[in-house]
C-alpha cells in the first residue's frame, strides 16, 4: 500500500500538479503534508483521506506559514507515513524527511533541495524584521544540518532537471535519475497573440520579476503579470505605471492568456520552468534566462530565445526583436507534447520498479 506526502498543499502551482499527477496513479492512497487548504484542494483530491501535522490547528496559509519554519522538520517527522509498503514524497523542502517503516520504500520526486537552507539563505535572511536576522539566520543553520542528515537515509530521489540533480549531488551527495515534471496539456491551445509579454510566478524577489519588468519599460512594451507574493507590492508601486498586474488567476483565464501573449518571459534561472512549458503549448515562444530547466525545455531558435540572466539591456533587445514573432506556433505545441502528464506519471512507475527491484 501507498502514502503519498508533499510539504504543504496551499496554492497549486507546478509542484502541486506533479502531486496531483502522482495522487491520481493511487486512487484512495492516503496523503499526508504538513499544511493543508481545503478550499484550494478539496475537489483535486477527492477520495483521498488527508492527515496533517499538528500545525494545521494554527490555520496557518501561503502568506502566514513561512513563520512556522524552525519547526516544520520536526513537524515533518510526525506525520503519518508508518504502515505502507511505498512512500511516495514530492519535496522542495522538508517532505524528503518523513519517517516511513524500517523496510519501507521511499521515493523522493524533488524539485530541489530547500532553497533558503543552501543556496539562497542570504535572501531568506533578507526577507525577516532586521532585528530577527540573526534569529533566522541561525534557525536556516539548524534546519541545514537537519534536511543534510535527512537525506542520508534509505530514500531514493528522483530529479526534476539537470540543476535539480546537481544540486541534490552538490548538498547530499545523492545521485538521482531526472523525470521532467508533468504539463496539463489538454488545458491549452493555441490563438491570436496580441501586443503583449507574459510574466507567470510567485511574485518573490529570487524569481526576478523585476527585470521583467524593467526590461519591458526600456523596451516600451506591454507587459501583464499573472501571481501575487511578498514582493507584489513593491512591484506594483515602481512598475503600476508601465505594466499591467492581475494577481492570481482561474486556470481557464491564464490558458487564455498564454495564447494571447506574444510570448512568455522566464527571467530567472528555474530548475524546471513549467511555464514555458504551458506557453509552448499554447503555441507561444519564450525569452528565458539561459541556464537551469529552460535549457531542457525551450528549444533555441526554434521555440524560444535565451538571454543571460539578470541582463536588462539584453532582454529589452530581445522584446523588440522580430525575431520572436517568427517562431512558429505548430513548433511550440510539439515541443511541449514531450511533457505530457501521461509520459510523467510512466516515469514515476518505472521508478519505483526499478528502485524496488534495482
Amino acid at each position: 500500500m501507498t502514502v503519498l506526502v508533499h510539504d504543504y498543499l496551499l496554492v497549486m502551482r507546478g509542484a502541486e500538479r506533479s502531486f496531483a499527477a502522482m495522487c491520481d496513479l493511487f486512487p484512495g492512497a492516503p496523503v499526508a503534508t504538513l499544511l493543508y487548504d481545503e478550499d484550494v484542494f478539496g475537489d483535486r483530491l477527492t477520495g483521498h483521506p488527508i492527515s496533517t501535522s499538528p500545525i494545521q490547528r494554527l490555520g496557518a496559509r501561503q502568506r502566514t506559514f513561512k513563520a512556522l519554519l524552525p519547526v516544520l522538520p520536526a513537524a515533518v517527522e510526525r506525520l503519518t507515513v508508518t504502515g505502507h509498503d511505498v512512500v511516495l514524497s514530492s519535496s522542495s523542502a522538508f517532505a524528503h524527511g518523513v519517517r516511513p517503516d524500517p523496510d519501507a520504500l521511499h521515493v523522493c520526486y524533488c524539485y530541489t533541495p530547500f532553497r533558503y537552507a543552501w543556496y539562497e539563505q542570504d535572501a531568506g535572511v533578507a526577507q525577516a524584521p532586521r532585528l530577527a536576522r540573526p534569529l533566522v539566520r541561525r534557525s536556516l543553520d539548524r534546519i541545514r544540518a537537519w534536511d543534510h542528515a535527512a537525506a542520508q537515509r534509505d530514500t531514493h530521489y528522483v530529479a526534476i532537471s539537470r540543476l535539480s540533480q546537481e544540486r541534490i549531488h552538490r548538498y547530499w551527495g545523492r545521485d538521482a535519475p531526472i523525470l521532467h515534471p508533468p504539463v496539463e496539456l489538454e488545458r491549452f491551445a493555441p490563438g491570436e497573440p496580441e501586443d503583449f509579454f507574459l510574466v507567470v510566478g510567485e511574485l518573490v524577489r529570487h524569481k526576478r520579476i523585476d527585470v521583467a519588468l524593467e526590461a519591458a519599460r526600456v523596451a516600451g512594451v506591454p507587459i501583464t503579470v499573472v501571481g501575487s507574493g511578498a514582493d507584489e507590492s513593491r512591484l506594483r508601486a515602481e512598475y503600476g505605471a508601465s505594466a499591467t498586474f492581475l494577481g492570481r488567476i482561474d486556470d481557464e483565464s491564464l490558458a487564455r492568456l498564454y495564447s494571447r501573449a506574444r510570448a512568455l518571459v522566464m527571467p530567472n534561472v528555474e530548475e524546471f520552468g513549467i511555464t514555458a512549458v504551458e506557453a509552448q503549448a499554447s503555441g507561444r515562444p519564450v525569452i528565458a534566462a539561459d541556464g537551469g530547466g529552460a535549457r531542457e525545455t525551450v528549444l533555441e531558435s526554434q521555440t524560444g530565445l535565451f538571454v543571460p540572466q539578470g541582463d536588462v539591456a539584453a532582454l529589452a533587445a530581445a522584446m523588440r526583436s522580430p525575431d520572436i514573432d517568427e517562431l512558429l506556433p505548430q513548433d511550440a505545441c510539439n515541443n511541449a507534447r514531450r511533457f505530457s502528464t501521461q509520459a510523467f506519471q510512466r516515469g514515476i512507475m518505472r521508478a519505483i520498479s526499478d528502485f524496488q527491484h534495482g
